[in-house]
């Protein structure tokens, strides 16, 4: 019984690594294009030097996530990509929090 349940989670969690795989190169543009409106949504507020500094850095990474992205290799490339995609999205919503009303 133990066995069996095992090799059924075992089953389950193969199918799951190998049905998102190929999708992660994928998601490289969409993550960037969401950066960038959120870049671009905060640019439009009222923007004070702190949150101009963050937009700044999510601006480089970005472009840094777009040379891994267009220059991918490997399956590490597009994670950098996506890292720092995320990231720069992070940065773009601390920026429109840090706002001046």
């Amino acid at each position: 019984m133990k066995k069996t349940v095992t090799l059924a989670a075992l089953a389950a969690l193969l199918v799951v690594v190998l049905a998102t795989a190929p999708t992660s190169a994928y998601m490289c543009p969409v993550l960037i294009k969401q950066a960038e409106q959120t870049i671009a949504r905060a640019e439009r507020g009222k923007t004070n030097a702190e949150s101009r500094a963050l937009l700044e850095d999510a601006r480089k990474l970005v472009a840094e996530a777009k040379a891994h992205h267009e220059g991918a290799k490997s399956k590490r490339d597009h994670d950098d990509a996506v890292r720092k995609a995320r990231t720069a999205q992070g940065l773009a919503e601390e920026a429109l929090k840090l706002q001046t009303p």
